[in-house]
């Protein structure tokens, strides 16, 4: 069910799931109710109260959601709580999971970082707003996504991220203009003081992991980062 899985600090974890875990997704076609039914099987397996998860519905933007109980799932690319659990869903573009620590406990962030979430600043955005509740000590674990040698993109797009992202261009295995949407994930992060824990492989390399590119028809797997006793 998990790709990679960690206890970051006592009582704080995060991991990835895989394509054992299934589907995560409700906006590919899949069952509702099958959806459900894994989404409740994760939440089990993490020790999780029945839809202690928050998800998002994520839309390539930069909003930011801050979540407390009782939220409902927000229209956002980034959300931000005081421990609670958060999720979000992925097949190409990077699952980055946060955590600090404020003086009323945990602070932790699900961020869905996309090519135009990444050019927009969704994860600068989602630093602001943890340090906002205040949050400091802030890590970072940057799950699978596709890499820099596998993203091909026309010569425009590159220059367009590359322009505000410098550490995004790349150069695919074949030669082609690409975009290393890792490297400029981390570079942004580590501008702003917060260290990179983990990167997971490549999407598009890995078959137990979902990849649009692959297969446009594709699930979604998610990271998850959560406080517990």
């Amino acid at each position: 069910m998990f790709h990679w899985r960690a206890e970051i600090r006592p009582g704080v974890s995060v991991a990835f799931t895989d394509t054992a875990a299934g589907n995560l997704a409700l906006h590919v076609g899949d069952d509702p109710a099958e959806v459900g039914r894994r989404r409740g099987e994760l939440e089990r397996t993490l020790g999780l109260a029945p839809d202690g998860l928050r998800f998002m519905n994520q839309v390539h933007g930069t909003t930011v959601a801050v979540m407390e109980q009782g939220s409902a799932a927000p229209e956002a690319d980034a959300m931000v709580s005081r421990g609670l659990p958060l999720a979000v869903m992925v097949a190409d573009c990077i699952p980055v999971l946060l955590a600090g620590e404020s003086a009323e406990g945990p602070v932790l962030a699900a961020v869905h970082a996309g090519r135009p979430g990444l050019a927009g600043g969704v994860i600068p955005a989602a630093v602001a707003s943890m340090e906002s509740l205040g949050a400091s000590g802030l890590r970072a674990w940057l799950g699978p996504s596709i890499c820099g040698n596998c993203y091909e993109v026309p010569a425009g797009m590159q220059a367009e991220v590359a322009a505000g992202v410098p550490a995004a261009r790349s150069t695919t295995s074949w030669g082609t203009p690409g975009l290393n949407l890792p490297a400029g994930a981390r570079s942004q992060l580590e501008r702003l003081g917060v260290s990179v824990e983990y990167c997971g492989p490549c999407t598009l390399e890995t078959p137990s992991l979902f990849s649009y590119r692959r297969n446009n028809s594709t699930g979604r797997f998610a990271g998850v980062v959560w406080s517990h006793d």
